[in-house]
């Protein structure tokens, strides 16, 4: 036996390291909801509104803290005295000042009241950016569902595919016996054709759902993309019995955001009213004075004053203000009762489809368990000679209709799992339904 070196096991290592990790990883639907809020471009763009909704909220809280500032100015001047008669120019003069400035609103009670609104904003934007998420989820489970189904779609064109070339072998046997004719070879081709026809077809469309999806997830346009099966649980028709809406209430992102909104706009109005108040400010300076910045001599120099700001008359601004913000709540109160009344709506809906998806499946079943039976009862009367192939190719199409009848009831009934979810809330709770 020959002695491999270390560095050539080393380098082998590595090579195979590298075969393994360009292998694609199969992605289950629990990953790709975990990656949307990392690298979905809505969300990231609706985590940067609700970041700049936050940023607004310490801007406006400027105005009610201390703001202090430092200067410091070397000047040189010359004044002129003008009489009546004589025109007397001073001695040039020059002056030191380092000041430490700063003011304070001690009372504002408007300017509290924009923070208090703009405090409520940030909550808003935060609000939306879990509407967005949620929304954003619903859309890649859906993906991740339709690219399953078109996968499985694929599977049943390639079933009746086989079967097709199978009849043409038979076909080609019962004329080679004489017991059948050339136009039982022909139509066993035509099918065989049709099959092959839909089977590229659904190539195209398993393409097509195949990028969305990774559009959707920042993937790569031409990497491999595999999916782990996943299937939702048939529950029983007593199961989807409607919830209470208060719960639903609570959990949508964009009923909470439309409350928050409301409240905001009660704020703004308030806001208007406290136009007319009076306003309490500190404002001082403290530093030193010299003829030069570097004499030793410097004199000490402060400031110190108290303000009071009463608005007497504001060109009526302050009710065009308050008429404006009572329109906006009024404007806010209407858009939450009919979120309520859609989100109603929408929960009755997802409940009544929930359940009628699911005894869809049932009756998909029912019928390819006929068409199964047809077929074979088809085969046999063809293998026998009592009839031509015509049979046979019907019960054969038949069979494929049932097949992907059933494919596309599944589909639908994990859809409409995934939109009870959404319509209670909460998407990812669609998750736990999964076939153990």
């Amino acid at each position: 036996m020959r002695h491999v070196s270390p560095a050539c096991l080393f380098v082998f290592a590595l090579w195979f390291g590298s075969l393994r990790a360009a292998e694609p990883a199969t992605l289950t639907l629990d990953q790709a909801l975990g990656t949307v809020e990392r690298v979905n471009v809505n969300v990231l763009l609706g985590r940067e509104t609700a970041t700049q909704a936050l940023e607004a909220v310490r801007q406006q809280r400027a105005g009610i803290l201390p703001n202090i500032s430092a200067s410091a100015q070397q000047r040189r001047s010359q004044g002129v005295s003008i009489a009546t008669v004589v025109v007397a120019s001073g001695r040039p003069a020059s002056r030191f000042d380092a000041l430490l400035s700063g003011n304070y609103a001690l009372y504002d009670p408007e300017l509290r009241s924009i923070v208090r609104a703009s405090r409520v904003g940030a909550e808003v934007a935060q609000a939306n950016y879990q509407s967005i998420v949620q929304t954003v989820l619903a859309d890649v489970a859906d993906s991740y569902f339709t690219h399953l189904r078109n996968l499985r779609r694929l599977d049943v064109l390639d079933a009746n595919i086989a079967r097709a070339k199978s009849l043409l072998e038979l076909a080609r046997n019962q004329f080679n016996a004489g017991v059948a004719t050339q136009i039982d070879v022909t139509r066993a081709e035509a099918q065989v054709a049709q099959a092959e026809q839909a089977r590229l077809q659904q190539g195209t469309t398993l393409v097509q759902s195949e990028l969305l999806l990774k559009r959707l997830l920042d993937f790569d346009p031409a990497g491999v993309l595999r999916l782990d099966d996943f299937r939702v649980q048939r529950a029983s028709p007593t199961l989807f019995a409607f919830s209470e809406q208060k719960t639903a209430f609570e959990k949508r992102a964009d009923y909470l955001a439309a409350q928050k909104a409301l409240e905001q706009t009660k704020i703004n109005v308030a806001t208007a009213g406290l136009q007319r108040w009076p306003s309490l400010n500190l404002n001082g300076n403290y530093g030193v004075a010299s003829k030069n910045w570097d004499d030793e001599d410097k004199q000490e120099q402060w400031a110190l004053g108290l303000g009071v700001s009463v608005p007497v008359f504001d060109g009526l601004r302050a009710g065009a203000d308050r008429r404006i913000a009572l329109s906006r709540q009024r404007a806010q109160e209407f858009r939450v009762r009919s979120l309520e009344l859609q989100i109603s709506a929408e929960l009755r809906l997802a409940v009544q489809d929930a359940g009628s998806r699911n005894a869809q499946i049932e009756v998909a079943e029912k019928s390819l368990r006929l068409a199964q039976e047809e077929l074979r009862l088809a085969q046999q009367r063809y293998q026998q000679g009592v009839a031509d192939n015509r049979e046979v190719v019907e019960a054969q199409n038949r069979l494929a209709v049932a097949e992907d009848n059933l494919v596309e009831a599944t589909f639908q009934y994990n859809l409409s799992r995934v939109e009870l979810a959404r319509a209670k809330g909460d998407v990812r709770a669609v998750l736990a339904e999964k076939v153990k």
